[in-house]
């Protein structure tokens, strides 16, 4: 399979102050996708403008026509799964079922204490994902949905007419842990890693491609329990947060070296930050478009 190239467009600029402009641009340039954070608030962004990412995909749906879009990832630190389900459904219908759901289990930032409670155990986070992507894949695909769990309930919950895409539309899973790969193999049109966190501050790309190895041979043995074949689901890295961090951007020549050996791990698609000056995401826009236009038919 040729690798997919997608970029990850931050929400912090006003619509009319370049946000618009950048959604536009990346359907110009021809990235298969184009996500944004679904966030409350992000890292060094948080004392700055951030805009929500449901609003933001459905106005970026109405001023594009090819580009997929979607969320790099949500997450139940903040979201509940019927009345999202809801949102998603009309934000389908909107794009003409060109939307993509990341999703993940989420952390400890800011989206874990801005409704007032305490932040989640490791083992109740696993709990509550697991939940949400079981309940968010029913709402999706049934008309009525009644469930009660632990942690999220629906009584009679209508999502007519359903997604535009059938029967829903995708869930790209990210997870790295062993519940997690099994709801990638399970409920996954596509798996999403970051990489290892624990290599970025003093890894080695070397350490970082073998940890990478070891990611997709994992996902490999939870689709095997599950009875599927690993071939059936997409490969995401969203890049930046590896030992490599901005270097890739630097120039056509890093990006394809970078790229072409992680599409040699089985990486099927690659996404990008678009170019945030003055943060851990700065980078030559002149670069980052050429990139974009020129790296994959480099790789083949």
């Amino acid at each position: 399979m040729s690798l997919r190239l997608s970029t990850v467009i931050l929400p912090y600029r006003r619509w009319s102050e370049g946000g618009r402009a950048a959604w536009t641009r990346a359907e110009e340039l021809g990235f298969h996708t184009a996500y944004t954070y679904d966030h409350l608030s992000w890292r060094s962004f948080r004392d700055g403008p951030w805009f929500g990412a449901i609003p933001t995909l459905t106005a970026a749906a109405s001023v594009t026509d090819r580009l997929r879009l979607g969320t790099l990832v949500t997450s139940p630190n903040f979201r509940h799964p019927v009345p999202l389900a809801k949102e998603l459904i009309s934000l389908d219908d909107l794009s003409g079922g060109r939307i993509t759901l990341g999703i993940g289990a989420g952390g400890n930032g800011f989206d874990a204490t801005a409704l007032g409670q305490e932040p989640w155990t490791p083992r109740e986070r696993a709990d509550r994902f697991a939940e949400f992507v079981a309940l968010l894949d029913r709402l999706l695909t049934e008309d009525a949905v009644t469930s009660e769990g632990e942690f999220y309930s629906a009584d009679e919950a209508r999502n007519i007419p359903g997604c535009v895409q059938r029967p829903r539309l995708p869930f790209a899973v990210a997870a790295t842990g062993p519940r997690g790969l099994k709801l990638a193999a399970r409920y996954g049109r596509a798996w999403v890693t970051t990489g290892d966190p624990k290599l970025y501050e003093n890894g080695t790309p070397e350490q970082s491609v073998e940890a990478l190895r070891g990611q997709l041979g994992k996902l490999a043995e939870a689709c095997a329990a599950t009875g599927r074949d690993v071939s059936e689901l997409d490969k995401v890295l969203l890049t930046g947060f590896t030992p490599d961090r901005g270097r890739p951007l630097e120039s056509l020549d890093a990006f394809v070296d970078f790229a072409g050996r992680h599409q040699e791990l089985g990486f099927t698609e690659l996404v990008i930050h678009w170019p945030i000056p003055d943060s851990d995401f700065a980078a030559e826009q002149k670069v980052f478009e050429q990139i974009a236009m020129e790296a994959v038919a480099q790789l083949g």
